[in-house]
């Protein structure tokens, strides 16, 4: 698909489908690993310079007890203003540039909650990772005696730490501390909206999804759910999501509200055939409005804010905010 290629609600062929294949064990109880290979990404760990002059107007705070950024439209409380919960990559809430994000979203009139999903242990950097290789000559032998060995040794580590049983939980106490503090956000717009990029992207859709109750928490599935096992309503009225990252079909298989995605072709971190076309026919089956963009010739991460001298990235960048914007205030 080129960059402007818009799947809506229309199912691919069987043959595509017919090569998706199943992998390991996910991380998400239940499910299966819908696609083989590397699970996250430089992009999901490292920022990109960030955009020159640019400061962050938020603040850093607590809601739930947990550590959250907040930014706030310029005139609010005097006018309304709806609530976003905004999910991050790996490199967490005190990145200037998912700051940064956070604060272009609530210039466009959204209160933006963005949680610390990772209890104050983002993923390791470029940087985290010279160090270490200085010291932990046995890592480098254990992995492929490379520093991006080593590297890809830690993030899985640091993602076998942040599975879905540790991060949903924060994520709800965030929530219900959003629906007190900010209740009147949440009235206003009629519910809680969500968007989220790379590792974020995977919790957005877990909480527009139904579940049953256990699972919603990060629990195991109860074995009985056949028997008429009580399922959780989605947390959110809408999301919009780029270039997840750990997404299983089984993820969008859930999903029962509307949902905007924006891919990258051939992303071997969120593959088309494995994850999005099964995902897309499910949707299409349970009437859930949504909308696929594939964009070319961009790296995964690109839609993070940052700055790139490529002028093509920077105008899909643009591009997606523009789109993942324009979902949320539509629904």
């Amino acid at each position: 698909m080129s960059d402007n290629d818009v799947a809506t609600r229309a199912p691919e062929s069987d043959a595509q489908e017919a090569t998706a294949a199943s992998a390991g064990q996910s991380v998400f109880p239940g499910d299966t690993r819908a696609q083989e290979g590397p699970s996250m990404g430089e992009h999901c760990t490292t920022d990109r310079p960030t955009p020159s002059g640019e400061i962050p107007t938020g603040e850093l705070t607590k809601l739930g007890g947990v550590d959250v950024y907040v930014a706030k439209p310029s005139d609010y409380p005097h006018s309304p203003s709806k609530l976003l919960l905004l999910l991050t990559g790996g490199t967490g809430i005190k990145s200037t540039n998912n700051q940064l994000q956070a604060d272009k979203y609530a210039s466009e009139g959204y209160l933006v909650v963005m949680p610390d999903q990772f209890d104050n242990d983002p993923a390791p950097n470029s940087v985290d990772m010279t160090e270490v290789s200085q010291d932990a000559g046995w890592l480098e032998q254990v992995k492929m005696k490379t520093a991006e060995g080593i590297k890809s040794f830690m993030i899985d580590m640091w993602l076998a730490r942040h599975t879905p049983e540790k991060v949903l939980p924060l994520l709800h106490k965030v929530v219900e501390g959003a629906k007190e503090e900010f209740a009147d956000a949440v009235a206003n717009g009629g519910g809680i909206y969500g968007v989220g990029y790379c590792f974020g992207a995977k919790y957005i859709l877990i909480m527009a999804g139904e579940h049953p109750d256990t699972v919603a928490w990060g629990q195991e599935a109860p074995k009985d759910e056949e028997q008429g096992v009580v399922k959780k309503a989605p947390v959110i009225k809408a999301g919009a999501i780029a270039h997840g990252t750990m997404v299983t079909k089984e993820d969008m298989e859930a999903v029962r509200v509307p949902v905007y995605i924006a891919a990258v072709e051939n992303d071997p971190l969120f593959s088309e055939s494995e994850v999005l076309t099964p995902g897309r026919r499910a949707m299409e089956k349970n009437s859930v409005e949504h909308e696929i963009q594939v964009f070319s010739g961009v790296p995964h991460g690109f839609a993070v804010l940052g700055d790139y001298d490529d002028p093509k990235i920077k105008q899909s960048q643009a591009q997606a905010f523009g789109q993942m914007l324009g979902w949320i205030q539509a629904h």
